[in-house]
C-alpha cells in the first residue's frame, strides 16, 4: 500500500496551492478519503474528507468555503485545492484512505503560508 502526498510549498497569504494525493495497493473506489493537518505544536486535525462515490463531502468550520476536496477514482487520487490561504493554514497536510477498519496514511506534505 502506498500514499503518497504532494504539491505542498511556500505560499503567500491570500494564494493558492492544490495538493494530490496518489493511492495504490488497494481498491481506491472503495474507500473513503481525508485530509488532515498538524501545525506545530498542535495535534492533528481533519481538514477535509469525501467519501467512496465522491458524492459526500466535509469540512472543518475553518477552511469552509476556502478549501475544496475532489477525488478521480480512474487515477486513484485524492485532492485539496485550497484557496485565500492564510498563515494559520501553515501545517504538514496527511492523506488517509479510510474503510471499515483499515485506513492508510501519507508520510505528510508541508504548507508553509509567508510573506
Amino acid at each position: 500500500v502506498h500514499v503518497v502526498e504532494s504539491g505542498g510549498g511556500l505560499v503567500q497569504p491570500g494564494g493558492s496551492l492544490r495538493l494530490s494525493c496518489a493511492a495504490s495497493g488497494f481498491t481506491f473506489s472503495s474507500y473513503g478519503m481525508s485530509w488532515y493537518r498538524q501545525a506545530p505544536g498542535k495535534e492533528r486535525e481533519l481538514v477535509a474528507d469525501i467519501t467512496s462515490s465522491g458524492g459526500t463531502t466535509d469540512y472543518a468550520d475553518s477552511v469552509k468555503g476556502r478549501f475544496t476536496i475532489s477525488r478521480d477514482n480512474a487515477k486513484s487520487t485524492v485532492f485539496l485545492q485550497m484557496n485565500s490561504l492564510k498563515p494559520e493554514d501553515t501545517a504538514v497536510y496527511y492523506c488517509k484512505a479510510w474503510r471499515l477498519v483499515w485506513s492508510y496514511w501519507g508520510q505528510g506534505t508541508q504548507v508553509t503560508v509567508s510573506s
